[in-house]
C-alpha cells in the first residue's frame, strides 16, 4: 500500500497496522512528523506526506494514574496513562505489564494495541521492555 493510500485511512487502520508491529507515522518535506490520520502537515500544511516506520522502543516522558475514571473506562481504574516518545512523535497509551509504583520517565517501552478491560474497545498500549 502506498503512503498516498495511507493518508485516505482514518485512525482504525492505524490501529490495526500498530497492533500487527506496522506501527508508521507521516512525515513531510519540511521535516515535521505527524500520525494518521492525515492529509496535509499540520505545520506548514505540505501534502507530500511520506510514511515513515516508527521506531520499535519509545520513552515515557509523563505519566499519570487515574484511580476515578469517566464512565467509559471505569472497569479498567486504576490505570496508568502515559505519553511516549517515540523518534519524533508522541503517542499518549496505557501501561500495562508493570506495577504502577515502578513507572520512571525516561523508561523504555514497547507498543502495541490491546483491547481494554471489559474487552470491548481497541487502546494504544504500552509495556516496559
Amino acid at each position: 500500500m502506498t503512503a498516498a493510500e495511507h493518508q485516505d485511512d482514518g485512525f482504525d487502520a492505524f490501529l490495526g497496522e500498530l497492533r500487527d508491529g506496522q506501527g508508521y507515522y507521516y512525515g513531510c518535506s519540511n521535516d515535521h512528523s505527524l500520525l494518521p490520520p492525515r492529509r496535509a502537515c499540520s505545520h506548514c500544511g505540505d501534502r507530500d506526506l511520506q510514511r515513515k516506520p516508527l521506531p520499535e522502543v519509545g520513552t515515557i516522558v509523563t505519566h499519570t494514574t487515574v484511580f476515578v475514571p469517566t464512565a467509559e473506562f471505569e472497569d479498567d481504574a486504576p490505570y496508568v496513562t502515559a505519553i511516549a516518545e517515540f523518534g519524533p512523535v508522541r503517542l499518549t497509551g496505557i501501561i500495562r505489564g508493570t506495577d504502577r509504583s515502578g513507572i520512571e520517565i525516561g523508561q523504555s517501552v514497547a507498543v502495541s494495541v490491546e483491547l481494554d478491560e471489559t474487552g470491548t474497545e481497541r487502546k494504544i498500549t504500552f509495556r516496559p521492555t
